[in-house]
């Protein structure tokens, strides 16, 4: 058979199950589109653009390398996979599927065309450990408390990753060279470049389980992945949103370095439990998808949100006067990735200090964050602003001074993203307001000039968040 295979979000050569399948089954077509209704979103960040152009580029070029070219087409996904696999004389589409709302009515109509026009079609489960519906109740229903879907998911066995596909077909499928940033109508962003591609993806997976001067950040994952200013976690995020590397490959390697050092096993144990977190946002958004418009808890819609312009501008800028959030939403910017502990405390100020809208934050960080998936970035927003799956979660209010003394103790992670601060001894560091005025004054720091004061009190705002949840509870006297 002559098979096309669609690229989407796994844009790699190995461990693809689709991809080994149709490998497995007859000579393989390599194609992938771009569609302008994703293209032109408004939460579509140009940090992920430019990442899924280095990663099409790099694949591309393993394409190449076996004998072949990656075809490429713009324009509605129906049509135009539909006229690849005609074009190709192709008797079979096979492609891994997503769990997006959207792109599952996409992938129906898609594979309704195909049909229609006489081409098989033949999708698989690729992006995740567990697929959706794989993991239920005693009962046969979804979770929506994490801990019990975990141990559900770990009395199943993690599928052996695919061995690379090294053998392509020739076509004669337009291969136009990729478009610029410009031409897809964003502008070069303003954070740091953060490489695509199979071949970065393994380097960075490599650089988490090798050891240096002290030692793997596997080693470190265990008890230091909440301290922003230590290399302790994989850096894999934007790579599992575009498929540059395999779920499997990575569970494999993580477990084989634990099985040849014994003392990684706890971190590596760690390491995979974070990654059904990916896993159970995911479900969650498959079996419940109104989660992608309004809270999981339908009664936290009716929030008496705040909207207050110039403290969501300060927000987003880094100038509420919490070193900690502010490093964060600097970070955010600078680079298109913020550290997981950090986008915690950053959510929670936003939602539960300063009482905004979880979803004006969410479409924030969308729109710079090269790692930015619907499923996770909406899970964790919800579980901070305590909208989502847990049973009590609106009396979790992160107070961000303490959260700042206890995972940068030092100050090493706010002195990099707010210099301003930097001669401020760490034991003030974290709140300056209340630092005496001539340690101030030493280090450089005038309040209200060069670093702003706080922008609400955390104390007060506590109690007004707490009143305003429990406004919506009918649970709660």
């Amino acid at each position: 058979m002559r098979i096309l295979h669609w690229f989407r979000k796994d844009l790699r050569l190995d461990d693809n199950t689709a991809l080994s399948e149709a490998a497995h089954d007859g000579d393989v077509i390599p194609f992938y589109t771009s569609e302008p209704a994703l293209l032109g979103r408004p939460d579509m960040a140009a940090t992920r653009v430019r990442f899924a152009l280095d990663a099409l580029a790099a694949l591309d070029a393993a394409v190449r390398a076996h004998g072949s070219s990656l075809a490429l087409a713009h324009g509605d996904a129906a049509a135009t996979v539909v006229a690849a696999a005609r074009a190709a004389q192709a008797d079979a589409v096979y492609w891994n599927d997503e769990y997006e709302p959207a792109l599952r009515v996409r992938d129906d109509a898609v594979e309704a065309a195909l049909r229609t026009a006489g081409v098989r079609v033949k999708r698989f489960h690729d992006r995740l450990i567990v697929a959706p519906g794989a993991a239920l109740t005693q009962q046969g229903g979804p979770f929506s408390v994490y801990t019990p879907f975990r141990k559900a998911c770990e009395a199943q066995p993690v599928s052996a990753p695919h061995p690379p596909v090294t053998r392509f077909a020739t076509h004669a499928l337009p291969t136009p060279k990729l478009a610029p940033l410009g031409a897809l109508g964003f502008e070069e962003p303003a954070a740091a470049r953060w490489p695509g591609g199979e071949a970065e993806a393994r380097a960075r997976l490599a650089g988490f389980l090798s050891g240096g001067d002290g030692g793997s950040a596997l080693a470190r994952y265990g008890d230091q992945r909440d301290v922003p200013s230590v290399r302790a976690t994989s850096c894999l995020s934007a790579d599992l949103k575009f498929g540059t590397i395999g779920i499997r490959r990575i569970v494999a390697e993580v477990r084989a370095a634990a099985a040849a050092q014994p003392s990684l096993r706890a971190s590596a144990d760690k390491y995979v439990s974070e990654l059904r977190w990916r896993d159970f946002f995911t479900h969650v958004l498959w079996h419940w998808p109104h989660v992608e418009r309004g809270a999981f808890r339908p009664m936290y819609d009716a929030l008496a949100w705040r909207d207050d312009a110039k403290q969501f501008e300060a927000w987003q800028q880094g100038r509420t006067g919490y070193p900690i959030v502010d490093a964060g939403t600097r970070e955010l910017v600078a680079t298109g990735i913020m550290h997981n502990r950090v986008r915690m405390i950053v959510a929670s100020f936003l939602t539960k200090d300063l009482l905004m809208n979880w979803q004006l934050g969410e479409r924030h960080f969308m729109k710079h964050l090269v790692d930015g998936d619907l499923a996770a970035n909406n899970g964790g927003w919800q579980w901070a602003a305590g909208t989502g799956t847990d049973a009590a979660p609106y009396f979790r209010i992160f107070n961000p001074t303490s959260q700042g003394l206890r995972f940068d103790p030092d100050g090493a992670y706010v002195k990099r993203w707010c210099p301003e601060l930097a001669a401020v001894p760490a034991s003030h560091l974290h709140a300056p307001a209340t630092a005496p005025p001539l340690l101030l004054a030493a280090a450089g720091v005038t309040l209200g000039e060069t670093y702003p004061f706080p922008i609400v009190d955390h104390a007060v705002q506590r109690e007004a968040c707490l009143a305003m949840y429990r406004a919506v509870r009918p649970d709660v006297a």
